[in-house]
């Protein structure tokens, strides 16, 4: 089954909408047998894809989009949940899946409520993201890469396309063109339709930045060494071009004054002030220096520029993970150091406070929001947080990609967007749930154009019961630095919900890598919990865990070496444990040797012609091996000393999963290819060397795990990352929660409103819903106190204490006791004589009670508000005449 879809038909508005799942059916029972081969079930849990295209908010800023391949996710600002998707129709004529990817996107100045896209594959799409519907494409014919805007040119917008390099010369690519938004076939029903206008402005190298100055006078471009600023007046004039000491990388405009800013591949950030009325329009060709200024701090390339608001500052981010704030008049810098990974883009928005706030985007695909005023980073957003780039080419499979189960708390342990650190994500919720620093390391370490070699998290392994988990990091050394390899043991604290580091062993297998590792079983008391690892050095290590008793009465755990195997000369490659952990079976060059674990004394060693080179070794039901090399299988009974079948597979295996229940097992096969790449599963039992099932999947992975949850015992249900560093699902059954990725309308009064004053004058009564009055207010969020946390407010300072209207109720119920009204009758009053002045004090508590009757509640009206209004306009706001 394929990555769940949804497909959006519209209706004659664009109102109504209908979503039909379209996905490739779930096979039968019998659909798999005899070698047939049949697509499994999978989904795509989460995909690290990181925009490269600064996010674009909404007016109101309520909502923000992100371009993720040919897919715009509409996120809420408040809450950072996807509600919505804009997802391009799959293209007719292109058979690239990458062709149709959007690379750039505005909102219409003319229409707030319409977003305008660019693809690769040429077409500039006119979105309803109310609606979530498409209006219209208009077909340029060219890659689009960047586009642009204002609201002097209706109907119109600027865009930077990619030539074909068989007309050009090389590195010469790139056209900017002016393009018009209406179209030559309007009065046809297709929404597939041809510009009106297209105007070439000029030719320039690959551009990396395209922007129009605030009052529309100045069309600027940026790439290779050069910028290229044309007037908007006079385009037929073409560009004029001004040269740059370094190759520029991001362009920004200042928001109400004649100059920008750009940023190179050195750091260095300049303000350029070419743009006056003594430009050389006329002249073309003409390459030129102007006036600039510049600022540097970056010790590596500026991937992002943008301007506040106002235009007093100016953000900047790159492979630091920092984000500078500079201000323009004194010069000055602030920081937002440690935003988590590289910054790839920056944007900035209004928050519901009114105060603005700065959108990071980092490499790792996760949103960080800063707030403008504290600099301090106010919420993140994050799925899966991989950063592809540091783990070398998406293509090669040759990276160790660590990938672990833990039981107890339903979660796994995959890599992270550092190569020193396990993120921790609960796959039934889809929330990241916290990241493990494995190996401390400095996440900037680039010495000039060359980095330093980081320490990568190369194994992970969890315990049966769940409560110890090895981890092995390791560090290539260089000129600089010696090579490092640590095996850690981790213990899992309950009440925390958090791994602790309980024992470092430095060097386990001295200067060599440790190629395999696992853990037995810990069942009883008389038998201790062991790891068994494997090294390049050819010797097998059995750590074991121990116990000592401290002078407190307390308990310490730590591991230590309990033996050292080898055999003969040869190397070992894999390591395996028996289920119930009385055997350890490990594979060798040429054999299969067999202890047993209370002396590890050797019991058997297996050989066979049918598989002369073992490469692993796994136990299958109670008394049974399985032995597997190549693109050979032999399954041993260990028993009886014999083989009860062997079977080959048309390609090497890359690895084999036992069931953790049953006595069976899957066999994956990686098939590349230069058009595509899959994987073949087979399921075996150990009645016949024919596979029972036999599956497909439309991608390659770099690693697997068993992840039973929600399925069935006799059920295969795996967890795996795939070439392109996607955590995907796959197996009988794929029951997990992923978000909705269909086109939904936007509801605005879903969105936190800022009070107004009448409200803050007359309270939100005066504002309940009259349609429905008895539904509370979900926009008010009290908090309940009690009398110590009432004093502690009070005596914590002002700019600490949350605001007054979220527990002034609760603070005042906590001083105030409500009084209790009794109903008197006339004989329970008592006539007192006002000159008796000595029983006056003896009575003074039976004196009776006022009675007093409590005003009921109404809601004010519609009309009464209208007054209120009109009698505010007149009074209030034009005053005495």
């Amino acid at each position: 089954m394929g990555t769940i879809q949804k497909k959006n038909t519209n209706a004659k508005k664009g109102k109504a909408k209908e979503n039909a799942p379209v996905s490739c059916s779930k096979a039968s029972p019998t659909a798999g047998r005899n070698g047939k081969e049949i697509p499994w079930e999978w989904a795509s849990i989460t995909s690290p894809a990181a925009s490269k295209v600064p996010p674009i908010f909404t007016r109101d800023g309520n909502y923000f989009f992100s371009l993720v391949g040919s897919s715009v996710q509409i996120y809420s600002a408040a809450s950072g949940e996807i509600v919505s998707t804009l997802k391009a129709p799959s293209p007719q004529t292109s058979t690239d899946s990458q062709s149709n990817n959007f690379s750039c996107a505005i909102v219409n100045p003319h229409n707030p409520f319409q977003l305008i896209t660019g693809s690769l594959a040429g077409s500039l799409m006119v979105w309803d993201f109310l609606d979530g519907t498409l209006l219209r494409t208009i077909d340029i014919a060219q890659p689009i890469h960047l586009i642009c805007a204002h609201e002097r040119f209706k109907d119109y917008v600027f865009v930077a396309v990619s030539r074909p390099f068989k007309s050009v010369k090389p590195g010469n690519n790139a056209v900017v063109m002016r393009v018009s938004l209406r179209n030559v076939e309007a009065s046809t029903k297709s929404t597939f339709l041809k510009s009106a206008e297209i105007l070439a402005v000029g030719k320039t190298r690959f551009t990396t930045g395209l922007a129009i100055s605030s009052n529309g006078d100045w069309l600027v471009a940026t790439a290779g060494h050069k910028v290229y600023v044309a007037k908007t007046s006079s385009l037929a004039a073409g560009f004029t071009k001004y040269v740059s000491p370094e190759r520029l990388t991001c362009l920004a405009f200042h928001p109400s004054q004649e100059y920008f800013a750009t940023g190179d591949d050195k750091g260095v950030i300049r303000m350029w002030y070419c743009l006056n009325d003594g430009l050389a329009v006329n002249v073309k060709g003409v390459e030129k220096k102007t006036q600039t200024s510049s600022m540097h701090w970056h010790a590596h390339a500026v991937s992002a520029l943008t301007f506040t608001s106002n235009g007093a500052y100016l953000l900047s981010g790159g492979e630091e993970a920092v984000l500078v704030i500079w201000q323009l008049h004194t010069g000055r810098k602030e920081f937002v150091p440690r935003v988590g990974s590289a910054i790839s883009t920056v944007s900035v928005a209004r928050s519901k406070t009114g105060e603005e706030e700065y959108l990071l985007g980092l490499t790792d695909a996760t949103y960080v929001f800063v707030n403008s005023s504290s600099l301090r980073v106010s919420r993140s957003y994050s799925r899966v947080k991989i950063d592809p780039s540091v783990y070398g080419s998406v293509h090669s499979l040759s990276v160790a990609t660590p990938l672990a189960v833990h039981t107890p708390s339903s979660t796994i342990l995959l890599p992270s967007s550092h190569p020193s650190s396990l993120q921790i994500y609960s796959p039934s919720t889809s929330t990241l749930i916290s990241e493990l620093e494995v190996s401390p390391s400095n996440r900037v370490s680039r010495r000039e154009d060359k980095a330093a070699e980081q320490s990568r998290v190369e194994h992970c392994v969890v315990s049966p019961s769940g409560r110890w988990m090895a981890t092995v990091d390791a560090r290539e050394g260089d000129g600089d630095f010696r090579a490092e390899t640590y095996l850690k043991l981790w213990a899992w604290n309950e009440k925390n919900a958090a791994w602790i580091l309980n024992t470092r062993i430095d060097k386990p297998h001295g200067k060599n890598k440790i190629t395999s590792l696992a853990f037995g079983v810990e069942e009883a008391e008389d038998l201790p919990l062991q790891l068994a690892t494997i090294g390049e050095d050819g010797i097998v290590r059995v750590w074991r865990l121990r116990n000592r008793k401290l002078k407190g009465g307390e308990t310490e755990e730590f591991w230590v070496t309990r033996n050292t195997l080898q055999y003969h000369s040869e190397r070992p490659r894999f390591v395996s444990w028996s289920r119930d952990g009385s055997l350890l079976a490990v594979s060798f060059e040429s054999c299969v040797v067999v202890y047993e674990t209370s002396m590890y004394t050797m019991l058997q060693v297996l050989t066979s012609p049918e598989c002369t080179n073992p490469q692993s070794a796994y136990f299958i039901g109670g008394g049974n091996l399985l032995v597997q090399g190549g693109t050979k299988m032999v399954l041993w009974n260990i028993l009886s000393h014999s083989i009860v079948w062997n079977h080959s597979t048309e390609r090497d295996i890359h690895s084999i999963c036992p069931h953790p229940s049953e006595s069976s097992f899957a066999v994956f096969e990686k098939r590349i290819s230069n058009e595509s790449q899959s994987t073949r599963i087979s399921l075996f039992s150990l009645s016949s060397p024919r596979p029972t099932m036999v599956y497909t999947l439309p991608f390659t992975l770099r690693n697997m795990a068993w992840y039973a949850e929600g399925a069935r015992s006799d059920e295969f249900s795996f967890l795996g990352i795939s070439q392109n560093w996607s955590l995907v699902a796959f197996g009988d059954t794929v029951d997990l929660a992923h978000e909705d990725t269909s086109a939904k309308e936007l509801n605005a009064d879903a969105q936190i409103r800022k009070p107004t004053l009448l409200q803050d004058i007359f309270g939100s009564s005066a504002f309940v819903d009259l349609a429905n009055p008895s539904r509370p207010d979900r926009n008010q969020h009290h908090v309940q106190l009690s009398s110590k946390t009432a004093e502690a407010i009070l005596d914590s300072p002002a700019y600490l204490t949350p605001a007054l209207n979220t527990f002034y109720d609760s603070l005042i119920s906590t001083f105030l006791k409500k009084r209790v009204i009794e109903d008197l009758t006339p004989s329970d009053t008592v006539k007192m004589d006002v000159d008796d002045e000595d029983e006056v004090g003896e009575k003074e508590e039976e004196k009776p009670q006022m009675v007093v009757k409590p005003m009921s509640s109404r809601t004010i009206t519609s009309s009464e508000m209208r007054d209120l209004v009109g009698l505010f306009r007149k009074h209030g706001i034009q005053g005495e005449p």
